[in-house]
């Protein structure tokens, strides 16, 4: 049995939005190199989209479910606890194998539950090594699949999740550059307001499903006041004149 006090490794792999093909090759690589690898669902059981991809590379005798409250905002007290509970689990997988890791979807460093993971075995198991893999993220995708440039020259890049208000998204619209919203689907009709109080809803462009067969890329004009799904991405681009190198 592996010592956890010296050479056991948690390995955050982001995994990329949804599309299989989207995965680096050195997150599949540190994938299959693994013991086990973990992925998050929700106490409903479905089966979450880091699974689905990982699944394309690894067999599923391999993949681990731990439960995380992915979406719970409201209730702190169940929040942390499933965190505890998760961090428990994957303590446990640690102590019988050299290396685990956990598939995120997009990036392990940004929004990820592989954070939180991360600060509570770095708690209960101190001695434990923790390494990232980064992955493609939802707004890299859906930049390429709609046509939308992130940034040019000395542009500043913007990205803010919806969960934290309107009130903080319109004040990044308000600003320079292009704005990145995530989370936003069950505000849509907010974000459209906001995109619309600003000026900045002409150029906007929204996806979801990125890379699956469910996928939707529209212009932001067409929001409404039904709810989009929940990891629902925009690109508000930045104003641009001036032509080509404008921003330099």
């Amino acid at each position: 049995m592996p010592d956890v006090m010296s050479s056991s490794r948690l390995i955050g792999v982001g995994v990329g939005p949804g599309d299989p093909e989207l995965v680096t090759v050195k997150g599949v690589n540190a994938l299959r190199a693994a013991d086990v690898v973990v992925v998050p669902v929700m106490d409903t059981g479905e089966r979450g989209r880091a699974e689905a991809t990982v699944l394309h590379y690894v067999p599923a005798e391999k993949v681990v479910r731990i439960v995380f409250a992915l979406n719970e905002r409201t209730d702190r007290a169940r929040r942390e606890a499933a965190w505890d509970a998760a961090g428990e689990r994957v303590a446990q997988l640690l102590e019988v194998h050299d290396v685990v890791a956990f598939a995120t979807i997009g990036d392990p460093n940004v929004y990820s539950t592989f954070t939180y993971l991360a600060q509570t075995i770095g708690e209960s198991a101190p001695g434990t090594l923790v390494e990232t893999v980064p992955g493609i993220t939802a707004m890299q995708d859906l930049a390429a699949r709609s046509g939308a440039v992130l940034t040019e020259g000395t542009e500043p890049l913007t990205l803010v999740p919806v969960t934290a208000g309107s009130a903080v998204l319109k004040d990044a619209l308000a600003g320079p550059g292009t704005v990145v919203a995530y989370k936003f689907g069950r505000q849509a009709a907010e974000v459209a307001e906001a995109l619309r109080e600003t000026g900045r809803i002409g150029d906007a462009v929204w996806g979801s499903a990125l890379g699956l067969a469910e996928e939707s890329i529209r212009p932001a004009s067409e929001l409404d006041d039904a709810p989009l799904p929940y990891l629902s991405t925009l690109i508000a681009p930045a104003r641009r004149e001036g032509g080509r190198g404008g921003k330099l």
